[in-house]
């Protein structure tokens, strides 16, 4: 029987608790209506002192001057506009408690002092919760914004923290919090080795603003450590531009790759090329379009299926050009160019005529969407996996020029034609699907750009100049230099831009092109075989 009337005690004490506690927060809260601003940061720390968590929204409230005493009762709420009135909550519960009008009300007063005591306080609330995540916020939070006023309470968190993570971002909010504190010398150099640590903007941001007000003992820690993250800024910026460079670069290889096939093999200047990009763009678009319509689910597969769709489309339009046209133009460059100038303005008409001359929107799968730091990088998913697809690409067309028969005809007919045709080589035949495969790479080279660029009629003007150059460069019908063309290319301009401009540095990339053709008019890779060196 006793032992049946302690347990039911103590499960009434277990029910009872979380209310009595809730009742004690919430007569402090009234008790703010009535204190003067000694004593309200006293009644803040007994709030803080609950533990609950549910006292964060009314002390932020209350920072922002948000808190109401209600006169007839003196009872305290949050408070917010509406109309005339306002709107009451309970700052407990959080449940709405009416209207009233804003005469019935009076506000309750805040100054800088009692903001920096409900700063500690929600500080406590929040570096000291069971939720990692919360924790880690708070950390984060005081690293951003450091307070002297914040130090012990965080040393207090950090000596209770088990979480390597939590402990981490605390040691960096601790180091932060201390460089603008009053304690001992050699306390803030090892905050500064923390700073330095870090590294980044922030940390250079909040090393400069300790500078001006330092201790001349401090100071040469502070510059020393300000002068090696700027060092190691400087060289992960250098490493961004490469990234970028290289990012540009796969682009283009993707955009020149099927024009250094055709030119190459047929000697055609194919001015259209851009276009084939721009319909493997739009190919693209119609298949997403298909898919959010249909089948949304299968979305994040859209760029999967878009490719071989893209690939035939393209490659079906590139063989009634070369059937149609280009076949009765072989031996006349001039002619040929034009021919295809021509070409490229009727499809790019026909695009506006059918999806108008608006951008249209292509969406990125989940899988190609935002980014990740490396270090000092941000690297965007999208980006990443588009130099891996160029790769791909490239290794595939790589393995088809060496290791098939059809690859073997091609370079067959690019070293000397007439030999292949005399030893039975069908190079009309080759000519066709040479051009038609070379149309299909740029339209898969459509589908990737379509999740950098705006899909737009366009879309191939701003590649086909660039496309000629890597070509040229690299060397006519040789794939190694279409790659290394690109590559150097990419990264040539995007060490350009940041000191001359976009626009100046493809001019100087341009004369630099125009300079080592004259040297090399073959290119970096020279093909070889009689008919090409005669």
């Amino acid at each position: 029987m006793l032992i049946r009337f302690i347990s039911l005690f103590f499960l009434i004490i277990f029910a009872v608790a979380p209310s009595m506690a809730q009742e004690d927060a919430r007569a402090l809260f009234d008790a703010l209506g009535k204190a003067n601003f000694k004593q309200a940061e006293e009644l803040v720390g007994k709030i803080a002192s609950t533990g609950d968590p549910k006292v964060v929204p009314a002390l932020e409230a209350f920072a922002d001057g948000n808190l109401y005493a209600r006169k007839s009762d003196g009872a305290v709420f949050i408070g917010t506009a509406a109309g005339a009135n306002l709107a009451l909550t309970d700052p407990m519960s959080g449940e709405k408690a009416g209207e009233e009008a804003k005469g019935a009300l009076t506000k309750v007063k805040v100054n800088n002092g009692l903001r920096r005591a409900i700063r500690s306080a929600l500080g406590g609330l929040t570096l000291l919760s069971p939720d990692k995540a919360i924790r880690m916020e708070a950390a984060q939070s005081i690293l951003k914004s450091p307070s002297a006023d914040s130090l012990e309470l965080v040393e207090t968190a950090l000596s209770n923290e088990t979480d390597m993570a939590v402990k981490a971002a605390l040691e960096e909010a601790r180091a932060a919090s201390l460089l603008i504190s009053d304690r001992p010398i050699e306390e803030k150099k090892a905050a500064v080795a923390t700073i330095k640590a870090i590294g980044g903007q922030a940390s250079l941001s909040l090393l400069s603003t300790a500078l001006n007000s330092a201790d001349e003992m401090l100071k040469p820690d502070i510059e020393a450590a300000i002068k090696s993250i700027q060092d190691t800024q400087s060289l992960w910026a250098m490493a961004q531009n490469i990234w970028y460079g290289l990012s540009l670069g796969s682009v283009l290889l993707l955009a020149a790759i099927g024009l250094a096939i055709t030119f190459g093999v047929m000697g055609i200047i194919n001015m259209a090329h851009g276009e084939m990009v721009m319909l493997g763009a739009y190919t693209t678009f119609v298949v997403q379009e298909i898919i959010r319509n249909s089948a949304p689910g299968l979305f994040d597969w859209s760029l999967a299926i878009a490719l071989p769709v893209a690939f035939l489309v393209t490659g079906a339009v590139g063989l009634v050009i070369e059937r149609g046209v280009i076949r009765f133009l072989y031996g006349r460059p001039l002619e040929t160019l034009l021919a295809t100038w021509g070409i490229s303005l009727i499809l790019q008409q026909a695009v506006r005529s059918i999806f108008g001359a608006n951008n249209r929107e292509v969406g990125n799968p989940s899988w190609m969407s935002g980014a990740f730091e490396l270090g000092g990088l941000t690297i965007t998913w999208n980006r990443l996996w588009i130099v891996l697809f160029a790769m791909v690409v490239f290794a595939f067309l790589l393995f088809l020029l060496k290791k098939t028969p059809m690859g073997l005809r091609m370079r067959a007919v690019t070293q000397n034609r007439r030999m292949a045709s005399s030893m039975g080589i069908r190079t009309p035949w080759v000519d066709a699907m040479t051009f038609a495969l070379g149309s299909g790479i740029a339209g898969i080279a459509g589908v990737a750009l379509s999740q950098i660029d705006n899909v737009s009629p366009n879309l191939g003007q701003g590649y086909i100049i660039d496309s000629f150059m890597v070509v040229v460069f690299g060397g006519v019908g040789n794939l190694w230099g279409t790659l290394v063309g690109a590559l150097s290319l990419g990264i040539l301009n995007k060490f350009l831009e940041p000191s001359v401009g976009a626009v100046l540095g493809k001019i100087l990339v341009l004369v630099l092109i125009i300079l080592f053709i004259q040297k090399r008019p073959r290119g970096l890779f020279a093909l070889k075989g009689r008919a090409v060196e005669a």
